[in-house]
């Protein structure tokens, strides 16, 4: 009997270890009741944090399903699961989840994020990676040629010793690339196929020059810094899957094209363009954004462009405070290209400052409105202590500081040698003044225009207790403008 009810309970035991999770197409749903189990029952899991209403989650969601069914169906280990981060919020808090979709590698139940294409193919090839060998071992030609032709971007190792420190090297690199797939050879073969005539890298891509060859040392950061230069197209489509790599690769000063894909003329643009970047590979990165892009709406704003504008070239630079530059034509002919973009590199071309029409009302209220082009005219007025907000009006902490604000700026709005000011620091720019975070408010002070910092992370967490009637204006305080007490 003793046995008989042992092993019912092992039975029970399994039957909850082993519990059958409910899917949908392919992918295991994940919920609070169920998570910490179903990550101890599989060795690796890529999960989804999602929510029903994110258009990037419904996006994505058939790639996710058909990587599932991909997996499923080869008897791979690697099962995908998701959360709906809106139902399950104690799982999106525990997990430090900031926005949707996020993603994440469980592999042996420790995460790793997740920040690659959103495709069913570069998943899975991530997935795999993640979870087998760095570098792929080629041993036939065949194997050589599926694997080249098996992803837009394909770097291959030729060492006849896979043990030499080159070798080793090569798949430190590799290990260290989660975008792109790797593979090693020693095979002759394979050399004469592929044509490398002695031991190196090879980088295979399905665009521009088909292939690159490293001329360098074989170091691990050498092979990586050669990867990133190279992977990238000659003009890259700014796309959710790009941005990385745009954003954290090596060139740090980019092109950028504003133009419709629906447009009758975007071929010609477009080849324009690319002949264009050829003459500063490796220098520039030549980009172009699609306006039509509804999420591309916030970097049209960034840069002061309309839709109606375009096309429009623009050119920033990415080191330290990003500063933009403004073709003085609208041509977008080559050579025009070609100018604009040697001008800004030699200097000879200012940086573009955005700034909004001055409003007729500017000083009718309390709280005055600058901009760029009467910024300095109005703030720099010896003759008055001017408080300046400089906001986002997209920002939720600015927005809750504004009744604040204005009730200041109607207590002191009689005193002479006050002015209380405020400016959208998103669509006007400062060649002396920067602004890192929204909002940012500094008192220029009057006879010396000394700025002083106001440590709004202080007084935002008291916006709802605080009012005016307690307010010590312009205290001495270095931190501290409007101190309250």
């Amino acid at each position: 009997m003793i046995s008989l009810r042992f092993l019912a309970l092992l039975c029970c035991v399994a039957a909850i270890s082993c519990a059958d999770y409910e899917t949908e197409e392919h992918v295991l749903i994940f919920k609070e009741t169920n998570f910490d189990q179903g990550i101890k029952d599989h060795k690796n899991v890529f999960v989804k944090f999602y929510s029903p209403w994110c258009g990037h989650c419904r996006a994505m969601a058939p790639d996710y399903a058909k990587a599932a069914k991909m997996l499923e169906e080869e008897g791979s280990d690697i099962k995908l699961a998701k959360v709906d981060a809106t139902v399950e919020s104690k799982l999106a808090e525990q997990h430090e989840i900031h926005g949707y979709p996020t993603l994440k590698f469980f592999r042996d139940g420790q995460p790793l994020e997740y920040k690659g294409g959103r495709t069913a193919e570069e998943m899975i090839r991530w997935l795999k990676k993640k979870t087998g060998p760095a570098a792929q071992t080629l041993s036939t030609v065949d194997e050589a040629k599926a694997f080249v032709d098996s992803a837009e971007v394909a770097i291959v190792g030729f060492f006849k010793d896979h043990s030499s420190e080159e070798a080793q090297q090569f798949m430190k690199a590799a290990d260290a690339v989660d975008r792109h797939v790797f593979a090693i050879t020693s095979d002759d073969a394979i050399y004469k196929e592929l044509g490398a005539n002695k031991d190196g890298v090879m980088l295979f891509k399905k665009f521009d020059e088909g292939k690159n060859t490293l001329d360098q040392e074989v170091t691990s950061e050498n092979v990586q810094n050669f990867v990133q230069l190279n992977s990238l197209p000659l003009v890259v489509e700014f796309t959710h899957e790009s941005a990385q790599n745009v954003f954290s690769g090596q060139i740090r000063q980019h092109n950028l094209l504003f133009i419709s894909k629906k447009s009758a003329d975007f071929k010609q643009l477009l080849d324009d363009f690319r002949e264009a970047a050829k003459e500063f590979k490796h220098k520039v990165l030549f980009v172009t954004i699609d306006i039509d892009d509804e999420d591309h709406e916030r970097i049209l704003e960034f840069f002061g462009l309309k839709k109606e504008e375009a096309p429009a070239m623009r050119f920033i630079k990415l080191e330290g405070d990003m500063t933009r530059f403004k073709p003085e034509t609208n041509s977008l002919k080559t050579d025009d290209i070609k100018a604009f973009v040697q001008g800004v590199l030699d200097g000879k071309i200012k940086q573009s400052l955005l700034s909004q029409d001055l409003p007729d009302d500017w000083d009718k209220h309390a709280v005055k409105v600058v901009v760029q082009k009467n910024f300095d005219e109005v703030v720099f007025d010896k003759t008055k202590d001017v408080l300046v907000e400089f906001y986002a009006p997209w920002c939720g902490h600015c927005k809750q500081l504004a009744p604040i604000y204005d009730e200041l700026a109607e207590k002191y709005k009689d005193r002479k040698d006050i002015l209380i000011v405020k400016m959208d620091a998103t669509a006007n720019e400062l060649e002396h003044t920067k602004v890192g975070s929204y909002p940012t408010i500094r008192l220029y002070r009057k006879e010396t225009n000394e700025a002083v910092q106001y440590n709004v992370h202080w007084f935002l967490p008291h916006v709802e207790t605080l009012t005016s009637a307690n307010a010590i204006f312009f205290s001495t305080s270095p931190v501290c403008v409007v101190c309250f007490v």
